[in-house]
């Protein structure tokens, strides 16, 4: 059965703990696909040069990349295993497409994967695979995340995490529940309007188009991730909203599936 492709906002390193209204609704998605042969994600927060690299481990060990943040976000597991199997056909899939792809059997899931794969699987049993995100132009992701395309009839539900709000010089952090900016929600709706219309070419230009982009946007790769969802999308398939909302006032932690 196809699975869907998904965009998640993983938010703050604080969201790992959960109980708020963002955690239930990626939680609830995940009941829904609870049946998935794995998951993949392309984080914001792996982001290095060709070749592709695929994770490719038994067991996944979980990268604590943050700093300045309570002892408890670096005590928590989420035990979930790989798939070196599927690392393979992953890896098949993207160099049948010309895709330049290699394992990486050393690194482990950063904050950006493991925070929404245990929000949304708590259980841990899914396999999680995480792949690279290259520094690459829209238009490539794009074409990136069409490559992925096959897996998603394999059962594999394709993730793009970051967030489309993502300026971590005007996060409230001491207030997660803080009045949303409205250069925050204008950026926010702008895209999701240009998600639901499926208008690739208008996101392509977000930068110079977008009201507030560059405040929004002060780097690229929190929302490059969206492109490769994009690209892994069907043109038949239906935008579903997951989750739409802030915290700390202009981050954004709006999450939906296509498909």
């Amino acid at each position: 059965m196809r699975k869907p492709a998904v965009f998640m906002a993983h938010g703050s390193p604080m969201s790992a703990l959960g109980g708020d209204a963002h955690a239930a609704a990626l939680k609830a998605f995940g009941k829904r696909h609870a049946e998935a042969r794995g998951i993949l994600i392309v984080s914001a927060h792996w982001q290095v040069s060709r070749p592709l690299r695929v994770t490719a481990w038994d067991s996944m060990p979980l990268l604590y990349d943050f700093s300045g943040f309570p002892d408890e976000l670096s005590r928590i597991t989420y035990p979930a295993p790989g798939d070196p199997g599927l690392a393979a056909r992953i890896a098949g899939v993207l160099l049948a497409e010309g895709q330049d792809t290699t394992f990486d059997t050393i690194r482990g899931l950063d904050h950006g994967a493991w925070v929404p794969a245990r929000l949304a699987w708590p259980e841990a049993k899914l396999p999680v695979l995480e792949i690279s995100m290259p520094f690459l132009e829209p238009s490539e992701l794009f074409q990136m995340g069409r490559a992925l395309r096959p897996l998603r009839d394999d059962g594999v539900i394709v993730v793009g995490t970051g967030g489309i709000v993502h300026n971590l010089s005007r996060v409230r952090f001491a207030n997660k529940n803080a009045p949303v900016d409205e250069w925050a929600a204008e950026f926010d709706s702008w895209v999701a309007d240009a998600v639901e219309k499926r208008d690739i070419g208008k996101l392509y230009k977000y930068r110079s188009t977008a009201p507030h982009a560059r405040l929004s946007v002060p780097t690229t790769e929190h929302f490059d991730p969206l492109f490769v969802v994009m690209g892994a999308a069907w043109p038949e398939d239906k935008v579903e909203t997951i989750y739409k909302g802030f915290h700390h006032g202009n981050l954004s932690m709006r999450s939906f599936a296509m498909g």
